[in-house]
């Protein structure tokens, strides 16, 4: 299996933007937590990791649905990534009818929208911090259509159903998930 070295590489060739890399990261970080959390006792955390890593590596050049996830899920194949990683990685998006069966992909599914919510209630908060986020600003934030328009609320609530957690509960891990890489993804440390 690739390093995480060659997927960072991957990831950067393919993607020139610096709000999808922040959104990168963001994923891997909560993929890594997840991996203790919902893997197995031998779940592989580096390998977690990347696959949130490498998620969406190729939608800055292939962004439509005719083209991203599969272009990647083509090369990441020619790279040698593992197929359970390729999978993963293409359940992630509903239209592709590839089934979640792994705990890896259904945490994939599960983090990815909610990864990218987070961020965006933080950066509006004063603070612009995860670090004073309160699940409840969180789900109010939901509700409001006109928030963060483009974040799939029903992938939310149906990654949260299949990965067989409360939101509540998710939202508090995925916050606490992204707290170690706070600054890497554009957002404050207060303490």
């Amino acid at each position: 299996m690739p390093t995480r070295a060659e997927a960072w590489e991957l990831l950067c060739e393919y993607t020139k933007g610096e709000s999808l890399r922040r959104h990168a990261l963001a994923v891997e970080a909560a993929m890594r937590a997840c991996a203790a959390r919902h893997g197995d006792p031998d779940a592989d955390v580096d390998e977690w990791g990347i696959t949130g890593l490498l998620h969406d590596f190729d939608y800055e050049i292939f962004p439509t649905e005719h083209e991203h996830p599969y272009k990647g899920a083509n090369i990441m194949c020619g790279r040698g990534y593992p197929e359970r990683m390729i999978r993963a990685i293409m359940g992630h998006a509903p239209y592709t009818g590839v089934a979640r069966d792994t705990a890896m992909a259904r945490a994939l599914f599960a983090v990815d929208e909610l990864c990218g919510f987070l961020v965006a209630c933080a950066l509006v908060r004063p603070t612009k911090s995860l670090d004073d986020l309160e699940v409840s600003s969180v789900k109010k934030k939901l509700k409001d259509k006109a928030f963060a328009r483009s974040v799939n609320r029903d992938d939310i609530h149906q990654g949260v159903e299949e990965l067989g957690v409360s939101l509540d509960e998710h939202i508090r891990f995925v916050i606490d998930a992204l707290r170690s890489v706070q600054g890497e993804i554009g957002l404050e440390r207060l303490s």
